[in-house]
This record gives C-alpha cells, structure tokens and sequence, in this order.
C-alpha cells in the first residue's frame, strides 16, 4: 500500500509535466510555422503594408484544436513582424489583434454550422481589420476606413479560401494526435462534437 501511495503523486507530476513540455513544443512549432509561411508571403511583398495577404493567417484557426495555438500564434506573429515596416508599432498592436483573435477562436470554437466552426473564423478578420487598419491610419495617415477595409478583405481572403479547407484537411488528418501523444483524446473530443453536430443539423 505505501508503494502505491507513494508512486501515484509521482505518476500525476510526471503526467503533468509531459502535457506542459508536449503544449510547449506545439507552440513552438505553431510559432515557428508561422514566421516561415510570413517570410514567403514577404518575398511576394503581401505580408505587410495595406494590400496583405499573409498567407501565415491560415494558422488563425488552430486555436479551434488546441489552446497552444493561442502563445504560438503570438510569438510567431511579434517575430514575424520584427521587420515590418511599421516597426515597434506593428511588433506590439500587431501581434495584440493576433493574441485577442486567437483567443476569441477559442472561445467561439463551440459553435459550429454544419460541423464547421464558422465564428472562429471572424476574430482575426475584425481585429486586424480594426487594429491594424488604425496602425496604418497613423502611419502613413491614410484614411482608416479605406484601410480597415483592404486589411479585412485580406484576411477574409486568407481564411475563408485557405483556411476553411485547411481546417477540414487538420480534422481529418488528426494531425496533433499523430504528433503529440496527449492530443489523442482532446482531438477524438473535437472530432466528436463537430461529427455530433454535423448529424445534428442534418
């Protein structure tokens, strides 16, 4: 009996600090996709400025599978825009709107249309829209309607043509229970619930 009293806090903490190093590498790896899929859309001069099309958005949505997302998305997005254009400002406001996105993506990821979680999708449209349509405004002291709108327009464009399909193909693939151990059943939960409503509204 003292054996088994003894290991089983042993077991819990071990549990514990494998979920925290596998939320960890996820980030990190969320993070770094992000920067790489960013640098791309710089080469052809879209990730920055008041016409973007940053392709790196279409990550926007992993906060629907995982909470990691959330760091990731954020620290991607503040090393991502070290060279923007807009310098400090884009670092701080910019990657405020991705970090309330993903946040929001979490919190709507419940609510689904058809199996797809369809109000997930607006929070990095209409922050970036709003926050970065005013980085601009400031800036280049453009009109912020005229920006608030192209930087939407971009991000609606990146989300709903890349992103709806993208997050169908990470669904069916249980891409992060392949990769971390632990998303095993949190991705059979999401797979669940998304099918559950799928039948539902059918």
């Amino acid at each position: 009996m003292k054996e088994t009293i003894e290991t089983q806090p042993k077991k819990s903490r071990r549990g514990k600090t494998d979920k925290t190093v596998y939320y960890v590498i996820e980030a990190a790896m969320i993070a770094a996709l992000y920067v790489v899929l960013t640098m791309i859309a710089n080469m052809l001069n879209l990730a920055y400025g008041e016409m973007q099309f940053r392709i790196s958005e279409v990550l926007c949505i992993l906060p629907v599978f995982t909470p990691a997302a959330i760091p990731g998305l954020t620290i991607g997005c503040v090393l991502s825009n070290i060279i923007s254009p807009m310098g400090w400002m884009d670092m701080v406001f910019g990657s405020a709107a991705t970090l309330l996105a993903a946040v929001c993506t979490w919190a709507l990821r419940r609510i689904t249309i058809k199996g797809l979680p369809i109000l997930s999708f607006l929070p990095p449209i209409l922050f970036n829209a709003v926050i970065v349509g005013a980085e601009l405004t400031i800036l280049f002291k453009s009109p912020f309607l005229m920006n608030a709108l192209w930087v939407g327009l971009g991000e609606a464009g990146v989300l709903f043509v890349l992103g709806i399909p993208f997050f169908y193909a990470i669904r069916a693939s249980g891409l992060f229970s392949r990769i971390l151990p632990f998303h095993g059943e949190r991705q059979a939960a999401v797979e669940t619930e998304y099918g559950e409503a799928l039948e539902t509204e059918e």
